[in-house]
């Protein structure tokens, strides 16, 4: 789960991590309070949304006067921002961030992510800041050091220590980097983070170290023990169709694709689109309805995957452990008649109670394709789609 820059700068600021002061303005009439309470003349006004590339897109603004600061927030509440990572939609602005404007001398990059390879947490530590890391692994990978950390994410003084000679810190910016990065570790291994990011982390002329943005990603299945994260969840940043499926604890992602998938767990979700793909067809979403969805949960995901417009086919792939088949299937049974479906609907059962499943399918009287496996569902499904 994602959360605003400034929900990440709050979690930080609790573990003493150096930074500016700032405020949030939700609504246009608090403006003027709001800089008030900030008592700058000179700030920062940045959009709260869930994408980067933030500046490029307009969505961040340097002012110079009390008049400045006003207008660009009221200027900014309410834009849609359209960046690479939002796509043509662009995501609507409802909240800014106002923060005292630093006095940068050097830009810093700071990340943490989970190493899946090296099933790991791993840091990324470089000086250049303020760019697109992609761009620095892609052009200049020497810039970057990857620091391994053990998996319930220990570092060493030796890792802190060469952490902060690469990044060329001495004397008082070294100390400051020592405690920054142990206390960074700690915050990232207990928020359960998939990610920590600080572009830039800058030094001031004095040499202090600040965190002049903050990105956090939280492990959606470690909330349970994050409440105070999960309250952080932001409704208006997600398609209508992701907002349905967190409210009934389904994973969905969507994409570009035309063929809704439906699957039961996360690694088989994976597979099934790799294969549309081999077959030359392009996957809709991601859905995995886990392994003890009933039959209304089934219901529902047939409907989060048709307020997909671009959805010309559904292929349903279900291998049935902790999921029976024959709830699948009484499920897919009730989701055709209840939304009338109009698409191509390919089916493929196996596991447990598979063949309770299958007859419940045959006798129903619905027009429905039958796949023998994975393989065979995407062909199926991809020559439904495409007319073949």
């Amino acid at each position: 789960m994602n959360i605003h820059e400034y929900q990440a700068k709050e979690i930080l600021k609790r573990y003493g991590l150096p930074i500016h002061k700032f405020v949030v303005v939700d609504d246009k009439k608090d403006i003027a309070q709001k800089v008030t309470e900030l008592g700058v003349t000179k700030a920062v006004v940045k959009v709260q949304v869930h994408a980067g590339g933030r500046g490029k897109a307009g969505g961040v603004k340097v002012a110079m006067s009390r008049d400045e600061i006003e207008k660009h927030t009221a200027d900014l509440l309410g834009m849609k921002l359209v960046t690479k990572q939002t796509g043509a939609a662009g995501i609507t602005c409802h909240q800014v961030m106002i923060a005292d404007l630093a006095d940068i001398e050097k830009e810093y990059y700071f990340g943490i992510i989970i190493d899946r390879d090296g099933a790991c947490p791993l840091i990324m530590s470089s000086q250049e800041g303020g760019m697109d890391i992609e761009e620095v692994a892609e052009s200049a990978p020497e810039k970057i050091l990857k620091t391994p950390l053990t998996p319930d994410g220990k570092i060493s003084d030796k890792q802190v220590k060469e952490i902060t000679a690469f990044m060329g810190w001495e004397g008082k910016t070294a100390d400051q980097g020592a405690v920054m990065v142990k206390e960074m570790v700690k915050a990232f291994m207990e928020i359960d983070g998939s990610i920590l990011e600080i572009n830039p982390l800058i030094k001031d002329p004095d040499g202090n170290l600040f965190l002049l943005d903050a990105k956090i990603s939280v492990d959606d299945n470690a909330l349970y023990r994050q409440p105070i994260i999960a309250k952080m969840y932001d409704p208006t940043q997600e398609l209508p169709a992701e907002v349905r499926a967190h409210e009934l604890d389904l994973a969905y992602v969507a994409m570009e694709g035309n063929i809704g998938c439906m699957v039961n767990g996360a690694g088989l979700a994976m597979a099934t689109m790799d294969i549309i793909g081999e077959k030359g067809g392009s996957p809709a979403n991601f859905l995995d309805v886990g392994g003890s969805a009933t039959k209304e949960k089934v219901v529902e995901s047939f409907k989060i995957i048709l307020s997909d417009p671009k959805v010309k086919g559904i292929l349903v792939n279900i291998f049935g452990g902790i999921m029976k088949c024959d709830i699948i299937a009484e499920g897919v049974v009730a989701a055709v008649k209840e939304v009338k479906l109009k698409v191509p609907l390919v089916v493929r059962l196996e596991g447990t109670n598979v063949e309770q499943g299958k007859k419940i399918l045959k006798e129903s009287g619905l027009k429905l394709i039958a796949a023998n496996d994975l393989g065979d569902a995407a062909e199926k499904m991809v020559a439904q789609v495409e007319g073949k």
